[in-house]
């Protein structure tokens, strides 16, 4: 049996606190769940960490005030990519695991949206490199979402050099 080393469970420790359920105090609902729909259960104290806007949010009177399990609906993820981002939130956040990378598109919209920047260069990374002539359009209107100029020029360039050079 393998252990963990001592660097592993420090990393690990948010995901464990997620995974175990212990002491969540938020709700995360994606947009495509319905009224009805499952939802994710989370740390206001860590979402704040992670995300300004998560922590202007969650600071509001309105929330504080609450007393109940207060559930945020991200109208703009599906129930997989809300999954993606909360286990990024979760992560140390040194790459993007292979669920990450599989939304990377709608998680780099939310590295922007939710004031997450290391997640959106991440993203950009990532889309980058799977640059290839099926998606380069796609890649290039994506860029145009928060301009980003280093994503834009690299889905231009090879846009330009795959179908002119």
């Amino acid at each position: 049996m393998a252990t963990e080393t001592n660097k592993e469970l420090f990393v690990g420790g948010f995901a464990k606190i997620l995974k175990e359920q212990r002491q969540v105090d938020v709700r995360l609902k994606a947009g495509d769940s319905g009224d009805e729909g499952a939802s994710t259960s989370a740390h206001k104290l860590v979402l704040s960490a992670r995300s300004e806007v998560f922590k202007k949010m969650l600071e509001s009177d309105e929330i504080k005030a609450s007393a109940q399990l207060e559930t945020i609906t991200l109208c703009e993820m599906k129930h997989e990519e809300l999954e993606a981002f909360i286990e990024f939130i979760y992560s140390d956040g040194s790459m993007l695991s292979a669920k990450e990378k599989q939304h990377v598109r709608s998680l780099y919209i939310a590295g922007d949206k939710y004031e997450i920047p290391h997640l959106r260069d991440l993203c950009r990374i990532e889309l980058i490199s799977s640059l290839k002539s099926s998606n380069a359009l796609d890649i290039l209107e994506l860029a145009q979402i928060p301009f980003d100029k280093a994503l834009h020029d690299s889905a231009f360039f090879f846009f330009f050099f795959f179908f002119f050079g």
